[in-house]
């Protein structure tokens, strides 16, 4: 939870302060007598708060004294997502293509996948698209029988490289007649410059049934540019009520808000209201793909409303879809 740890010798007595800055905006001030004890203790909460391996993490070793009502490791299980899909549609299998993440290390071992597309076609995709993160279901809309599709981006190259089987695969789910919406996180000129270092964007020419729309969404560093500025803002007491609302909007984090919530209606729309499905990438579709894919999901389903819906959906679209959580949790607003 420490993000900075700040010393402050004190020059009149031995010892000093120390000031933890936290991941969730606290900060902890301690003062500490004696000057080696002030040292010790300042060293230990340094390394204890920069572990790199997971399992020296606190929550290994937290051992509550309570009874466990259920197990929250095994609250989500993928089965029991395909066995409620399957309900409204029977298109749709569940693949042990990935089994011991040998086509894709970001995705989960089982992914649900079109029933006419084969697991060598899976293979063949993935090769194709960034970081093996080929097309997959992330959302089922029941009323108009629409789906959410998230990959990573193609890797077309200034060659226009295509791969048939990602077309294959994503046309499948468009059904007779119909179109889709390719709803791009990134600017044009990005995904035009992605081209040059070998990934890209969907050509018109291979996919002609899809409509690319770019819906902008800045990278995390940029995110995390604004969280820090905000922050600065929250802390300092001496401001006006103006000038911590000029502060508030030069930081730039209501922009970004209003950006990912704007995408995610304009997919909601699609699925619910246009009756198109929908695929969502960026570059590796690590981040920004799962913003608008889980908020998108919150805005049509109830389900994702309530505390196990919810959970069932962190899991899904987070922590298995591969969101880097390690790097991205690493710093936050005061490491900038």
């Amino acid at each position: 939870m420490i993000d900075v740890v700040e010393r402050r010798p004190n020059s009149i007595t031995t010892g000093g302060i120390l000031v933890l800055k936290c991941k969730n905006f606290r900060i902890l001030t301690i003062e500490i007598v004696g000057w080696t004890e002030f040292i010790n203790i300042a060293t230990s909460i340094e390394l204890l708060s920069n572990l790199n391996e997971p399992r020296l993490f606190y929550p290994y070793f937290y051992n509550p004294e309570f009874t466990f009502v259920e197990n929250g490791w095994d609250q989500f299980k993928i089965e029991h997502e395909f066995a409620n899909l399957t309900h409204f549609s029977d298109e749709w299998r569940l693949s042990m293509v990935n089994k011991n993440f040998e086509v894709c290390r970001t995705y989960p071992e089982k992914v649900i996948v079109p029933k006419s597309i084969t697991d060598d076609c899976i293979r063949s995709i993935a090769q194709f698209r960034c970081l093996g993160r080929f097309p997959v279901l992330s959302y089922y809309h029941k009323p108009t029988k629409k789906v959410l599709l998230r990959s990573g981006q193609p890797m077309v190259g200034t060659n226009s490289k295509r791969c048939k089987d990602d077309e294959k695969l994503i046309n499948t789910v468009l059904g007779v007649g119909k179109r889709g919406f390719i709803i791009e996180t990134r600017t044009q000129n990005l995904a035009q410059l992605a081209r040059n270092k070998g990934g890209g964007f969907e050509l018109e020419m291979h996919y002609p049934l899809w409509k690319r729309v770019h819906r902008p969404i800045d990278r995390h560093s940029t995110l995390l540019d604004s969280l820090s500025k905000l922050i600065e803002a929250c802390n300092d007491t001496t401001l006006s009520m103006d000038k911590w609302l000029s502060k508030l909007e030069t930081s730039g984090l209501l922009s970004h808000v209003k950006d990912v919530l704007s995408s995610a209606c304009l997919v909601a729309q699609c699925l619910d209201q246009d009756n198109v499905s929908v695929l969502v990438h960026g570059s590796e579709g690590m981040d920004s793909t799962l913003q608008v894919c889980s908020l998108t999901q919150i805005i049509l389903n109830p389900d994702c409303r309530n505390i196990y819906g919810f959970e069932a959906l962190i899991e899904r679209e987070w922590l298995q879809a591969g969101h880097p959580f390690a790097t991205r949790c690493k710093h936050s607003a005061y490491t900038m």
